[in-house]
C-alpha cells in the first residue's frame, strides 16, 4: 500500500511539474525570481517533449507500482482521474512535438512580454 501511495504522489508531483513548466511564466508576473526556476523547468519539459525521451519521473512511478503489486481492477482518484491527463492515450509523437511547440510559444509570449513591460517602465 505504501509503494502505491507513494506512486501516486509521485504522479502528482509529474503533473505539478507539467503545470509548473506550461504556465510558470506566467508566476513571473508577479516573482522577478521566477524566471530562474521556470526557465531551466521549462527547457527540460521542451527537451523531452521534443525529443521524445521519457521523463524519469515516469519509471520511478512505475517502479513503485509494479514493488506495490497493484491489486486488481481497483484504481484510486489519482489513477483514475490524474494518470490520463499525464499520459494520454492519444499521446503520438506528432502530438507530443505539437505540445512542445504550444509549450514553449506560449512562454515565449509571457517573456516577450514581460521584457516589453520591464523595457517600457525603464525606458
Amino acid at each position: 500500500m505504501a509503494y502505491r501511495i507513494l506512486a501516486d504522489l509521485v504522479v502528482l508531483a509529474h503533473l505539478g511539474f507539467i503545470g509548473f513548466v506550461l504556465f510558470g511564466g506566467l508566476l513571473a508576473l508577479r516573482w522577478r525570481w521566477m524566471p530562474w526556476l521556470h526557465v531551466p523547468a521549462l527547457a527540460w519539459g521542451g527537451f523531452i517533449e521534443f525529443t521524445g525521451l521519457i521523463c524519469p519521473l515516469t519509471p520511478l512511478e512505475n517502479a513503485l507500482r509494479r514493488a506495490g503489486g497493484l491489486e486488481g481492477y481497483s484504481q484510486s482518484f489519482i489513477e483514475r482521474y490524474v494518470v490520463p491527463v499525464v499520459y494520454p492515450a492519444e499521446l503520438t509523437r506528432e502530438f507530443q512535438e505539437l505540445m512542445g511547440i504550444v509549450l514553449v510559444g506560449l512562454n515565449a509570449l509571457i517573456y516577450a512580454y514581460l521584457a516589453w513591460r520591464r523595457w517600457r517602465i525603464s525606458g
